[in-house]
């Protein structure tokens, strides 16, 4: 069975990113600022190239249906749903991680950083469950591109 290129290579830049965050996490309680704050800007880093590829490939090539029984469709959803709101959640609380600590507010910095860390880490472990469910376990289903659709081919 051969994967996909383009989900392998996504998801396996934002397993890259929730590990560079837990060694963030680790520099930061060794209190090593300056290596924390590299860290986490690779973590960054390799979330934002994980959404562009997974942009890229949604509006170009297309959204992968599933493609596993029918009967746990509604389980997946679900699933992807709460993969989602996590994801989401994560993004926005890592922009403002990145911000405050940037302009070295460490009052907020300190405070919601252990949650949006555990937030990433939910989101790269059920990113890499959607990936396995949608690749590795079922094949995926139907592919619909946006573009397609707007041009018609």
């Amino acid at each position: 069975m051969s994967l996909p290129i383009l989900p392998t290579i996504s998801t396996s830049f934002i397993v890259l990113s929730a590990i560079t965050v837990a060694i963030g996490w680790y520099q930061i309680k060794q209190r090593k600022i300056e290596t924390h704050q590299k860290t986490m800007m690779w973590a960054a880093i390799f979330a934002v190239i994980f959404f562009t590829i997974y942009l890229s490939r949604t509006v170009f090539v297309g959204n992968t249906s599933f493609g596993g029984p029918d009967d746990i469709k509604i389980y997946y959803t679900i699933f992807l749903i709460f993969h989602i709101i996590l994801a989401t959640t994560g993004a926005v609380l890592g922009i403002i991680m990145l911000v405050t600590g940037y302009k070295k507010n460490y009052r907020i910095h300190k405070k919601i950083g252990p949650a949006t860390s555990v937030i990433w880490f939910f989101t790269a472990i059920t990113g890499v469950a959607v990936y396995f469910l949608l690749y590795v376990i079922y094949h995926g289903g139907q592919t619909t591109s946006l573009i397609k659709a707007i041009l018609g081919s």
